[in-house]
């Protein structure tokens, strides 16, 4: 059955557009993602008024024939060298007026985007057995990426012990060379070229057959990405192994939410090649696990997520005391070969 709906782009959002945008999305998460908690409308006002970094974003609004909003689109249209063939699509339809062609819509529209942006290639995820898995199916995604989702509970023993015992005494005998540091927000002055160095070591991840591209890392890229984060009410937090030849080595970053709520989300963790086996992957995650339960104990939970075949990476979250909870998969289309929507 088709609905008839209107399809609105969004050049400037308003509070309403938000507060409409974050009622759709609240409804598709509940029913796709019961238990994953739900962003505030803050969050959701900030990410889509917000500048991001390296990239611009497009938006959609369907609305029924009584002016209700039913669905959302949003595209992430990457900028830099070496990812500016790149788009990234949120798509949210609600439960009650899904298989009614609104999302088809609202993914025909955005994919003319994608076109006139002349973009190769739409990325997508979805939740593990969701019906977002059969549409993307239907319209010529394949899928590129899965991802494990995992949960660190602070607030219990598993993992905090081994966070606990990381103690530095122990960290001086087996990480000799190394020194730990940390920060809130922009990286200090001095580390920022080495930090930069470091970020580039993501470079390397595993992304499946995803055609994700590359980012070049330089101290104002950083600092950038620092200040984007702010601005949108978020805090990014850092921990850092610097060697002795003052090289950093790896990091890990956290993010906290605007607000403060009790789950952090992981961002990056990276080793440098030159510094991998040393186990200096587990020993900054650690420091991070003390530094959270220090700082902000209203934190009791940390989510990540690892690529399928990240072995290493996996085999370090779960030493922590990180338990899979959920599956994700990236989606990609080929919009060099893709028939028109």
């Amino acid at each position: 059955m088709s609905e008839q709906v209107h399809l609105t782009p969004l050049h400037r959002i308003s509070v309403t557009h938000a507060a409409a945008w974050h009622q759709v999305l609240a409804a598709s998460m509940t029913h796709d993602l019961p238990g994953v908690p739900l962003p505030g409308p803050g969050k959701i006002h900030a990410q889509l008024t917000k500048p991001t970094l390296d990239s611009h974003r497009l938006t959609w609004m369907a609305t029924d024939p009584g002016g209700s909003p039913v669905g959302v689109a949003g595209l992430r249209l990457f900028t830099s060298p070496g990812r500016d063939h790149l788009a990234e699509l949120e798509l949210h339809v609600e439960p009650e007026h899904r298989r009614r062609g609104t999302g088809s819509r609202l993914l025909s529209t955005v994919v003319a985007a994608c076109r006139t942006e002349k973009r190769r290639s739409l990325v997508v995820e979805v939740p593990g057995d969701s019906p977002g898995e059969a549409f993307c199916e239907r319209w010529g995604f394949r899928r590129a990426l899965t991802l494990d989702h995992l949960i660190l509970r602070l607030d219990r023993t598993d993992g905090a012990t081994i966070a606990e015992t990381n103690d530095a005494e122990t960290n001086d005998a087996e990480h000799l060379g190394y020194r730990l540091t940390g920060w809130t927000g922009t990286v200090p002055d001095e580390l920022a070229d080495a930090f930069a160095t470091a970020k580039n070591a993501m470079n390397d991840m595993p992304v499946g057959d995803l055609d994700y591209g590359s980012v070049d890392w330089d101290a104002e890229r950083v600092r950038t990405m620092a200040q984007v984060i702010a601005h949108r009410g978020d805090t990014l937090l850092t921990v850092a192994a610097v060697h002795d030849d003052g090289t950093m080595a790896g990091y890990t970053e956290i993010l906290l939410p605007q607000g403060t709520p009790p789950r952090a989300q992981q961002y990056d963790t990276a080793v440098v090649p030159a510094h991998r086996g040393r186990g200096l992957g587990l020993w900054i995650k650690a420091a991070m696990v003390r530094r959270l339960r220090a700082e902000h104990p209203q934190v009791v939970e940390i989510e990540t997520d690892n690529a399928e075949d990240n072995s290493h990476m996996l085999a370090v979250n779960l030493a922590l005391g990180f338990r899979s909870y959920r599956r994700t998969h990236e989606f990609q289309l080929d919009l060099t070969a893709t028939r028109p929507i």
